[in-house]
């Protein structure tokens, strides 16, 4: 099966500036995305879909290929992952080359690993799903959650203010970071949760937002602490 790992790093970023090439831990954070990509071992191709030159240098100076850049119609700031992916896929076409298997990855996700990747992918070609979807639990149960109405807290779901978190159904989020997804599939459906779409769970400790500069803070300090011997 050929695989294709599409990291998509457009130029424009409004609440961090550059945030896409901007440094993390020493590196530009669009580095740790490709990092795991190659050493994961199971891709024909990584790659970074951009409009942006100098998101392009980068991306090649840490080993990813740039053999084409955006149109305009997914660089602006309305674009969905699924037209970025379905242009790239396109493009490959058009130059004679098909894959299997795509996993669209985000370029600001540090605590991603070589193995979650493989991992992910693996679990994608064995099960013939559509798609696999990293998840990860949240960490109160929204059941219990509240809400502010007319200056005055209250519960969203009264019939669960006396349950025990324990006795809850467990919820799960998306994470974020990446989709592992079947080629054929997606160019029918052009989603990244399809008709048959497996979880993927993940570790609180391998899940980051960093959509604030007070996420992008709270990130480094937890890199930082998890690979303290690497960094040194």
């Amino acid at each position: 099966m050929r695989q294709i790992a599409i990291i998509t790093a457009r130029g424009g970023s409004k609440r961090i500036p550059r945030k896409n090439i901007k440094e993390f831990c020493g590196r530009p954070i669009l580095a740790y995305s490709i990092d795991a990509a190659l050493r994961c071992g199971i891709f024909d191709v990584v790659m970074v879909s951009t409009d942006d030159e100098e998101i392009a240098e980068a991306a090649k100076r840490y080993g990813a290929e740039v053999p084409f850049f955006r149109s305009p119609e997914t660089s602006n700031d309305y674009a969905s992952t699924p037209q970025v992916l379905t242009e790239v896929m396109g493009e490959y076409r058009k130059r004679g080359q098909e894959f299997d298997l795509l996993c669209g990855i985000y370029p600001t996700a540090p605590f991603l690993r070589p193995e979650t990747l493989k991992a992910a992918m693996d679990l994608l070609a064995e099960s013939g799903a559509d798609a696999v979807q990293p998840v990860v639990q949240f960490d109160f149960p929204p059941q219990r959650g509240v809400v502010i109405k007319d200056g005055e807290v209250q519960f969203k779901w009264p019939q669960y203010r006396d349950y025990r978190s324990q006795d809850l159904e467990p919820f799960y989020h998306d994470v974020g970071q990446f989709y592992c997804l079947n080629a054929r599939s997606f160019e029918v459906q052009s989603m990244l949760v399809m008709a048959r779409t497996l979880p993927f769970v993940m570790s609180e400790l391998e899940v980051q937002d960093i959509d604030t500069e007070e996420d992008w803070k709270l990130a480094e300090l937890k890199y930082r602490l998890m690979h303290e011997k690497e960094i040194r």
